[in-house]
């Protein structure tokens, strides 16, 4: 355990031990916010310890609201960091940086014929990137933010790179339920990249240990823990045609998505009705 000597604090804050007209009471208060976010993140970094990870030149982050103004500025900086989202663990960096984009598939060694998802901070961003205007009004809502990928058409008004995923004129689009990747995809004013967090053809990654191989070539990893909803990543589902859907990954939310999809009157591509 970590011991806090709050004089050796003080005297490395002189700003905060005297200041003429300021009330003692301000100055004890604001001592004990500096202590106690420094005993928050010395506990943090103390329990990954007891749980036998290391950070790699300091490269580990908790998965938290402090750090993440850090992460946009890394992905604006066209680098690729680590994320947890509300099924796997991902790799993410700026989908419209296609260097960067470049260096997701080096570091999976996955072939550029398999395409990305993007993700974005809320529904409403999906329209800067694909087409949306054909679906039923409320259905994107009904689904995300959620464990589902849904396959849109980009259109010729998607600001995404056209070298993303050449060839195809759809895109996977994910807005997941996990608070901390919502929170930089808005702050990166763009899309994010993203794709599982493991070696193309190796298992998915439900916990950072899982990848600790793949450490290295990330700017940062940010822990959320060991995430709860199995292996079986997104329901990816074909949203293109109009009236129609098509299951093109079940995932790990097939029936709640189907279901959602037909209360909204879409009925299943090739279905005989």
């Amino acid at each position: 355990m970590y011991t806090i000597n709050h004089t050796i604090i003080s005297s490395r804050l002189p700003l905060f031990n005297h200041i003429p007209g300021v009330p003692k009471f301000g100055l004890s208060r604001i001592r004990q916010l500096l202590v106690g976010k420094s005993i928050r993140k010395m506990a943090w970094s103390s329990n990954k310890c007891e749980q036998g990870i290391e950070s790699v030149s300091g490269i580990v982050r908790p998965a938290t609201e402090v750090y993440a103004d850090e992460a946009v500025e890394a992905l604006r900086a066209g680098k690729v960091i680590a994320v947890p989202t509300d099924t796997l663990y991902g790799f993410a960096c700026d989908a419209c940086n296609i260097e960067a984009v470049n260096r997701i598939y080096e570091i999976k060694g996955r072939k550029h014929t398999s395409p990305l998802a993007i993700c974005v901070g809320d529904v409403k961003d999906i329209g800067r990137f694909a087409v949306m205007d054909h679906l039923p009004v409320g259905l994107l809502e009904g689904l995300l933010p959620g464990p589902v990928t849904v396959v849109l058409t980009r259109g010729e008004s998607s600001i995404l790179e056209k070298s993303l995923n050449p060839g195809l004129d759809s895109i996977g689009v994910r807005v997941p339920d996990s608070d901390f990747i919502r929170m930089i995809a808005r702050g990166s004013g763009s899309a994010l990249a993203l794709t599982s967090a493991n070696l193309s053809g190796q298992p998915s990654s439900v916990d950072i240990k899982d990848f600790k191989s793949l450490w290295e070539h990330c700017t940062f990893v940010y822990d959320g823990g060991i995430l709860p909803a199995g292996r079986a990543g997104s329901t990816v589902v074909d949203l293109t045609m109009l009236g129609k859907y098509k299951i093109l990954r079940p995932g790990s939310a097939k029936e709640e998505t189907v279901s959602i999809l037909e209360r909204h009157s879409l009925q299943e591509a090739g279905a005989i009705v």
